[in-house]
């Protein structure tokens, strides 16, 4: 189940996000997701109901784009808008994919490029052009379907999806009472060329200053790092991409097969290591 306030001005396309994002989460447990609830927040006073049905139409096609019935659905009035899912799925029980699977010497991999928090940011200051509002808008509407897809065909030792907490935070939460930690290749991080520029000007959102507080300690960088590359590495996404981890003798076939299929920004990003107290080292 996810939901949340809008992060795009266009109705249709706030309901195609968040239909995406709610249902990440079961792409990237190795399921596929089947029914769906709608969740509604709708402040009946202020707006008109047209918004509403906007919101409902994008995420309706969102969900038959990815073969999901709607079967029904919840909705209260508020003060604030909100809409989301509540997606059931199904997947074999010896092939959920959980976060704590990982295995030394796994590589890392990353279907979608970071920088949705920051470029988001800089929208609500009216310092995105059309052009980067349209592409930052379609990559959060994308589905993470065919990154799962590929990802079924593989021997997967665990897997997550990139939202709130940051490519750091969601490291962190890999390796927690697991013995492992991570080396992050910063190069190899795919990363919106914008967000780079943005994050430079300080437009940074809030919920990164959060995620670096909360798992700062765990993180290690070299001394050449710039800080703002760990800055970004905490952006909170919006729908952002799977993190698979596997192993390095499949690692190069499974990221051949993921761009093959269409998920061309995919990256080997770093990979596992024993021995490091739970630790993520960035070079």
């Amino acid at each position: 189940m996810d939901f949340f306030t809008p992060i795009v001005d266009d109705p249709y396309w706030f309901g195609q996000i968040a239909a995406a994002n709610a249902l990440s989460d079961v792409y990237a447990m190795g399921g596929e997701p089947k029914t769906a609830m709608n969740l509604v927040a709708f402040p009946l006073k202020e707006m008109d109901l047209s918004i509403l049905r906007q919101i409902l139409e994008g995420g309706i096609e969102k969900m038959k784009e990815a073969g999901v019935v709607l079967v029904g659905g919840h909705s209260i009035e508020d003060s604030e808008l909100k809409y989301g899912l509540s997606v059931t799925g199904f997947v074999h029980p010896d092939r959920v994919l959980v976060k704590g699977g990982l295995k030394s010497g796994d590589r890392l991999i990353l279907t979608k490029p970071l920088g949705t928090g920051v470029i988001n940011t800089a929208i609500k200051a009216d310092m995105a052009g059309p052009e980067l509002i349209d592409r930052i808008t379609r990559l959060m509407a994308e589905l993470n379907r065919d990154a799962a897809h590929v990802m079924a065909g593989f021997l997967v030792h665990a897997c997550t999806d990139i939202t709130g907490f940051g490519l750091l935070g969601h490291l962190a939460e890999m390796i927690l009472n697991t013995g492992h930690g991570i080396l992050l290749r910063a190069g190899d991080v795919p990363i919106m060329p914008e967000a780079i520029e943005f994050a430079g000007m300080g437009l940074l959102p809030a919920g990164a200053y959060k995620n670096k507080e909360f798992r700062l300690s765990m993180v290690e960088s070299s001394p050449g790092l710039d800080s703002l590359m760990v800055d970004l590495f905490f952006d909170p996404q919006t729908s952002g991409g799977l993190l698979i981890a596997i192993s390095e003798e499949h690692a190069a076939r499974l990221l051949e097969s993921l761009i093959d299929k269409g998920v061309t920004q995919s990256r080997i990003i770093g990979e596992v290591i024993s021995g490091s107290e739970e630790k993520i080292f960035i070079i």
